[in-house]
């Protein structure tokens, strides 16, 4: 059974930092992209951050020098280091993983398998 198990939301005041973390199982996860997406109540699922297997990184515009994706294919953990949080930052964070060999994808639509997603609010 695969499962990608999220985890480090919580709440944090604009400015600050948090860094999730997903663990992946079940499954040989080599070959595939790992993506961060987010998501706020009534709005589309939002590409965050993306891995390829072979290292290439992608960023939403929105959180390029601020957000960190990386990944430990030994531990089969994917993170999210967000540096400067700000409130419109605040969402339901998602990773997933998409079989594609030499790049990742933007679209949520071709993400295969999905974690449960954490909670990210960033409030005063």
């Amino acid at each position: 059974q695969v499962r990608l198990v999220e985890s480090g939301g919580g709440l944090v005041q604009p400015g600050g930092s948090l860094r999730l973390s997903c663990t992946y199982s079940g499954r040989t996860f080599r070959g595939y992209a790992m993506g961060w997406f987010r998501q706020t109540p009534g709005k589309e699922r939002e590409f965050v951050a993306a891995s390829s297997w072979v290292g290439t990184i992608g960023y939403v515009d929105s959180v390029k020098g601020r957000f960190t994706i990386s990944r430990d294919n030994a531990k089969n953990t994917v993170y999210l280091q967000m540096n400067s949080l700000k409130p419109e930052d605040t969402a339901l964070y998602y990773c997933a993983a998409d079989r594609l060999d030499y790049g990742y994808s933007r679209d949520p639509g071709l993400y295969e398998y999905w974690g449960q997603g954490t909670q990210v609010t960033v409030s005063s």
